[in-house]
Parts: C-alpha cells; structure tokens; sequence
C-alpha cells in the first residue's frame, strides 16, 4: 500500500519537451494499454477506444494545429490561481499563477488586449514528445439512467488515471493536453469516424531535461470527509 500511495503521490503532468529520438518502449506501451483495458468501466461498456500515434509526421501535424484559448476558459481559470506560493499554501487548492502568462493572471482578461507577440506566443506548437495518446468515446452509447452519461464520463476518468499511474509507475511523464479535445484537425488527421468524441490526448515520454519542482498542494483528509451526517 505503500508503495501505491507514493506513486500517486508522485503522478504529475510534464508540460516540458520529450526527447523525440527516445521512443517509448514496445513492452513499457503494452503494459500501459494493458492498464487502460482493466479501467473500471459503467456496466463494463468500455466504451473507449485509442488510437497511438507514434509516427514522426503525423505527430508534427497534429503539433502544428491550431489551438485558440478562449476568454471564457482564461477567465474561469483565473479563479483557481494563487499569485504566490503562499496564498497557494492557505488555500490547498487551485494552480499557482506564475504558470500562465502575466496576462492570464488578471480578472478582465479580454484577446483584445493581447499584443501580437502574446497571441503568437499562446499559438505555438505542442511540446515535442515521441508518442501522443488520443482516447475517444461514442456519445451515443449511454451508461443506463446515467444523466448527461456521468457514469460513462467517470469511467473515461478511469481509464486516463490507469494511464497515468501505469506510465508513472515505469519511469514515463505524461501530460493531458485537454486543447486537442475539440476534434475537427485532429480527427481528419487520424481518420476518427465522425460518430466519435476525442474525450481527451496525453502526451508520452521521457523528459529532455529535469524539471523543477514545482509548490503541490491537497486539502487535509479532514476538510473533505464527512462522517455519518454531512458536516459530521
């Protein structure tokens, strides 16, 4: 248990480059896919499928697409930052600040104020890394009574963290790219059926440099259990 408990401790997303000349290794990919394929699943539908790109150029073109941030999510992500690692220490939830752009640390935001140099800057390509996974679903197959497929949107949940810690547990970073997610380029480059949604990518590898630490915070197991009663 112990060492379980470390491993997910020490899972974290690398947003930094992976060496694109160190490809994963045939049996380390196998074990993770292996991972995602026991994810606990709503009425075991399974209802997700991956599509592995390891090819140099498709993953250059997929780099390379366009991926416009939206001032709705810059200003909603404003309020989970903490300016300082102090206010992030107090409030043990959120992001620390000094991870956006200064521009995206303020209430207002608007893309109309961004300078040319800071709307290039947030269009620059995806970091290089040897092996992208994109995990995709078919909305149409709901998980019985489940509202809006909560359930089957748990269950995606699942199978990314089985890829995490799989990928954590032999030595790889990986990092969500989230930004991928809204399909169009992406699934005209891998030939998804349209019938599918791209739930989320994950980025894969070995990073080219060590990476600072960086301030983690969680919430005390007090603040968040309840017993018997809520509020107990």
């Amino acid at each position: 248990m112990t060492e379980m408990t470390e491993l997910i401790k020490s899972r974290r997303s690398l947003r930094a480059p992976y060496d694109p000349r160190r490809p994963i290794e045939p049996e380390k990919l196998a074990q993770i896919l292996e991972a995602a394929r026991w994810s606990p699943s709503a009425h075991n539908m399974q209802n997700f499928e991956i599509v592995v790109v390891d090819d140099p150029q498709v993953l250059e073109a997929i780099a390379h697409i366009e991926r416009p941030v939206s001032e709705t999510f810059v200003r909603e992500n404003y309020a989970q930052l903490s300016l300082s690692e102090e206010e992030l220490s107090q409030r043990k939830t959120g992001i620390l600040g000094i991870m956006f752009p200064p521009s995206w640390r303020k209430p207002d935001f608007r893309l109309a104020d961004l300078s040319a140099e800071e709307i290039a800057a947030m269009r620059r390509p995806l970091p290089a890394s040897p092996l992208l996974l994109v995990v995709v679903y078919d909305p149409s197959r709901r998980a019985p009574a489940s509202e809006g497929d909560f359930l089957g949107i748990v269950s995606l949940g699942c199978v990314m963290e089985n890829l995490w810690l799989a990928a954590e547990s032999l030595g790889i970073a990986m990092h969500i790219v989230s930004s991928l997610s809204s399909g169009g380029e992406v699934k005209e480059i891998l030939g998804v059926p349209e019938r599918l949604v791209i739930a989320f990518s994950c980025r894969l590898g070995y990073p080219e440099s060590v990476s600072p630490p960086y301030l983690r915070v969680r919430r005390e197991v007090a603040a968040f259990t309840h017993h018997n009663r809520y509020g107990g």
